[in-house]
């Protein structure tokens, strides 16, 4: 049975989207059956791997909103271990839609219940917001990581996340754990991301990754192309970054199992 990890940080522009299509390159490129779940109505995950989002006529909008069948949501990309359900603008109201419906906070686990044989690692790229369809993700995750932009308010908000996530583990999901906290965006140069550095791994301990995602401009080009850092230029620090990332989230798990 595959693991399924959320991505979530409710800040934008942490880099969430780019860890969620680069890390599940990285783990496809190990021979990982990975699938990215793009929860976010931005829908950046899909076109970042190469969905044209005006032609995607079942997202997940559609399973969680209209029980359409998750395997008619899924796409191939570039990579033939590594698929995508997409996203919409219209995940926007399934917030709303979703408000009345029973065991509402349970739908997107069980929208990914058939999936979780076909697949060694379910990505779920969350919206940044502390919302229905995150609480969903959260509810049908097995982990969460939390990307940690390296800049001076990078602390700020988490504390928030991180009670959410105690709720969740609380009342909906007592299994949920804490993969880990990547630091992202970091520039060795300047010594406030060094600092930052040092009070994630003073707050958070060993739950934070040794691997940090530098800044490169590769990571922002390659979405443009729909496609991964590594199709993109294999050789780009982003890359080797996120492969780094990669060998470490598979190390971490064949410990816990």
């Amino acid at each position: 049975m595959g693991k399924t990890i959320a991505l979530a940080n409710q800040k934008g522009g942490v880099g969430k989207t780019t860890t969620a299509i680069n890390l599940a390159a990285s783990l496809a490129t190990m021979e990982k059956k990975v699938l990215v779940v793009d929860a976010d109505p931005q829908a950046n995950a899909s076109s970042g791997l190469g969905v044209d989002i005006k032609q995607s006529e079942c997202t997940i909008y559609e399973c969680l909103i209209k029980q359409a069948d998750v395997h008619d949501a899924i796409h191939d990309t570039e990579i033939d271990t590594l698929k995508i359900i997409s996203s919409h603008i219209n995940l926007v109201g399934a917030e709303i839609e979703m408000l009345g419906l029973p065991e509402r906070d349970y739908i997107m686990r069980e929208v990914l219940k058939p999936l979780k044989d076909d697949f060694d690692y379910i990505l779920i790229d969350c919206s940044p917001s502390l919302g229905i369809i995150t609480v969903n993700s959260l509810t049908a995750a097995d982990s969460v990581l939390i990307p940690v932009q390296a800049e001076y308010f990078a602390l700020e908000g988490i504390s928030k996340l991180l009670s959410t996530i105690k709720i969740v583990k609380s009342r909906r999901n007592p299994a949920l754990e804490i993969e880990g906290f990547l630091l992202t965006m970091y520039d060795s140069r300047l010594r406030q991301a060094n600092q930052i550095y040092e009070d994630v791994k003073k707050h958070f301990h060993e739950l934070v990754f040794r691997t940090v995602i530098q800044r490169n401009v590769k990571l922002s080009e390659a979405p443009s192309y729909g496609v991964p850092a590594i199709l993109y230029d294999a050789e780009s620090t982003g890359a080797r970054n996120y492969l780094a990332l990669a060998k470490e989230v598979l190390e971490r798990n064949s410990k816990s199992q």
